[in-house]
């Protein structure tokens, strides 16, 4: 349940010093229909491949190489869970305060497009989108709304090649672009620093919550559970994101 005084101390900060970081993981999608367990954007949890090998590995840039034909496997069922997913309250909230606010950055995990279908420019997106294919040997690239129309295992129309969606596998290195934004716009500072719907596991998505706590920039948690950042923040809101995110929205008069 929120707590009134929560909301309305978050608010103060907002309209103080309105440069703000959104940290966002599956629980943000959640009330979209997405599932929250992990794998690419948070979709499998303790659950082999039909191959025998930890989901994982499934997914992972090493098996894509030599057997692309299993990661596509995977990779078609996270299209599929992801369906026609429409962005939620929370994902509108958050681009309302991208046009309205001083300053206002999104890190997200996830890979399902809905911070930019909402709206949201200002994006890092450190997984990348399951929407863009790409071809790793030449430049083609699409972006596709949903993958009815892709192939089992696609192949590049110029080359030949097996394509693939541009999103982080398991193994791979991050997309040195985005990390070079995230460093910079972390160098610039922000006034508030939001965690919402994420597990907090990767040190590149709990650690600027965890500066931003230590250095005494106010911090807020969205998740109904507890994470390795929990102890950190000033206002922990254990509820889901979509009904946090509204009732800032509306204590701030929008």
């Amino acid at each position: 349940m929120l707590d009134p005084i929560d909301v309305h101390a978050i608010c103060r900060v907002l309209h103080t010093d309105p440069a703000v970081l959104f940290i966002t993981g599956a629980g943000l999608s959640a009330d979209s229909g997405l599932p929250t367990y992990r794998g690419i954007g948070g979709l499998y949890v303790d659950k082999q491949a039909d191959e025998g090998m930890p989901i994982e590995e499934a997914l992972s840039g090493g098996v894509f190489r030599r057997r692309p034909e299993i990661t596509w496997k995977y990779i078609h069922q996270v299209a599929r869970a992801s369906g026609d997913a429409a962005p939620n309250r929370g994902h509108e909230v958050i681009a309302e305060m991208e046009r309205r606010l001083k300053r206002v950055w999104v890190l997200t995990q996830n890979v399902d497009g809905l911070h930019r279908a909402a709206g949201s420019t200002n994006l890092i997106e450190i997984h990348g989108d399951v929407h863009d294919i790409v071809c790793p040997r030449c430049p083609w690239a699409i972006r596709v709304e949903g993958y009815v129309d892709v192939d089992d295992v696609p192949t590049c129309p110029d080359c030949g090649t097996v394509v693939r969606p541009n999103v982080v596998l398991f193994g791979e290195m991050l997309p040195t672009d985005a990390v070079y934004t995230l460093q910079r716009e972390l160098g610039r500072g922000f006034g508030l620093v939001f965690s919402v719907g994420t597990s907090s596991l990767f040190p590149y998505i709990a650690g600027p919550v965890w500066s931003a706590a230590r250095a005494g920039v106010p911090t807020v948690e969205i998740n109904p559970g507890r994470t390795d950042v929990s102890g950190e923040v000033r206002w922990h809101l254990r509820c889901g994101a979509a009904e946090a995110l509204g009732a800032i929205s509306d204590e701030m008069g929008w």
